[in-house]
């Protein structure tokens, strides 16, 4: 199969680096791609978003199957493009995609779908908005409706600081409509299933790090770290989830003449009176595909392109290993708010430990010499068969890699090792 992957992030080296594994693989194209991705595949100019574009790629290379990674193109309707052309695509179409590019049709649906989640107002201007929080006089979760590349969500500490996330996130373009949430306590997870319109195949559970610092310190990112599998969750527990979450999803959007195809990602927190959905996501996760997909057993390519349609999607076709995984993501100066671009990364071939994985990211090539170009720079991924062996891997290779500026989180999956 030729297979044209979309996007040019950490995600998307980890799908590149498993799609090239599967006997099924002719040509991998990404467009744009990465350094890393360039080490796989073959790299192609053109942009996520750069949809004709893409489709005329498709057709000229006579691609087999588009998988999608980002959520931009599947909002701008990539998927659409692809479909109408006779391509098959992995991802779903602009329509289904709204369960990630609007927080408040996300909302509507899981309330009519029956499906667990917090309680939430929806207002299309801020002052409406402001007006409730001083009725209320409660604190809220403050969301943006739009798609905000991981960082549309406040959580604040008290009533005037819901106040100032309204003002905040209504400023942005993502912002134009807000929805309040109410805020829930427990651990998070990311149970993230691989979709066919009708049928689930669930992927093991990871928990991600979404705050900058130590301590879930510091501003949201759009993730500074993931383990799996998360041991919140059982195997029996991602089957029950599967059936109270994710398939009322598929059976809401199929009957609203959206039928899902792609990876649909639910965000859950653990809370004690049971299992809420925060949101959900129309693609794999990142960092999150980073640890999963080093633990999975079976051909990936194949099973994305039973959900496309090229066969038939079956929980056989991949499964978990007893290992576990953990991602270290390696974030520039600046981020998330200006990320400096243009350090030197030094002490990447210094890693020599076949269990460990280095994911690019924000990478580029500059006068011969590896530099930062993004917020996120590497996801530094070490498998074990522990998450405390895993975790020791990936800070070990850590400590081999430098760029002026680096951060990172040093306490990725302590909770779950104590």
């Amino acid at each position: 199969m030729n297979v044209l992957l979309v996007g040019s992030g950490g995600r998307e080296h980890a799908l590149a680096w498993k799609l090239a594994q599967s006997p099924l693989i002719d040509t991998l194209f990404v467009a744009p791609g990465n350094p890393g991705t360039a080490q796989i595949g073959r790299n192609l100019p053109v942009e996520a978003l750069d949809i004709p574009r893409l489709v005329e790629v498709a057709q000229s290379e006579r691609i087999d199957l588009v998988v999608v990674g980002p959520e931009a193109p599947l909002a701008a309707g990539l998927a659409d493009a692809c479909l109408k052309a006779g391509i098959p695509v992995f991802g779903p179409t602009a329509a289904a995609a709204q369960i990630e590019s609007s927080k408040a049709f996300a909302k509507r649906l899981m309330i009519e779908a029956g499906i667990p989640t917090a309680e939430a107002h929806i207002f299309d201007d801020p002052d409406s908005a402001a007006d409730f929080v001083r009725t209320t006089c409660r604190t809220w979760v403050v969301k943006a409706d739009g798609l905000a590349a991981g960082k549309g969500v406040i959580v604040p500490e008290s009533v005037g600081d819901t106040l100032d996330a309204i003002r905040m996130l209504s400023a942005t373009r993502a912002g134009a409509r807000l929805v309040l949430e109410e805020r829930l306590s427990g651990p998070e997870v990311s149970l993230i299933a691989l979709c066919d319109g009708e049928r689930a195949l669930p992927l093991p559970p990871a928990q991600d790090h979404k705050r900058l610092r130590d301590g879930d310190a510091g501003p949201n990112t759009g993730g500074m770290g993931a383990y799996a599998p998360a041991p919140h969750l059982t195997p029996a527990d991602v089957t029950d989830l599967t059936a109270q979450i994710i398939l009322p999803a598929l059976r809401a959007l199929q009957n609203a003449r959206t039928p899902f195809c792609g990876a649909l990602y639910a965000g859950l927190i653990l809370t004690e009176q049971g299992p809420r959905v925060l949101e959900f996501n129309a693609r794999f996760g990142d960092p999150e595909t980073q640890a999963i997909l080093p633990l999975l057993d079976g051909d990936l390519l194949a099973a994305l392109a039973a959900c496309a349609g090229n066969g038939a999607l079956s929980d056989d076709m991949l499964r978990g290993t007893n290992n576990a995984a953990a991602c270290v993501v390696l974030a520039a100066e600046g981020y998330p708010d200006t990320p400096r671009r243009s350090d030197v990364i030094s002490g990447i071939a210094s890693v020599n430990d076949p269990h460990v994985v280095i994911f690019h990211a924000g990478t580029a090539w500059k006068n011969g010499q590896l530099t930062t170009a993004g917020g996120r720079v590497l996801g530094v991924t070490g498998v074990g068969p522990t998450l405390r062996e895993a975790l020791a891997r990936a800070y070990a290779a850590v400590d081999r890699i430098s760029f002026p500026g680096m951060q990172y989180r040093r306490d990725i999956g302590a909770k779950a090792i104590q």
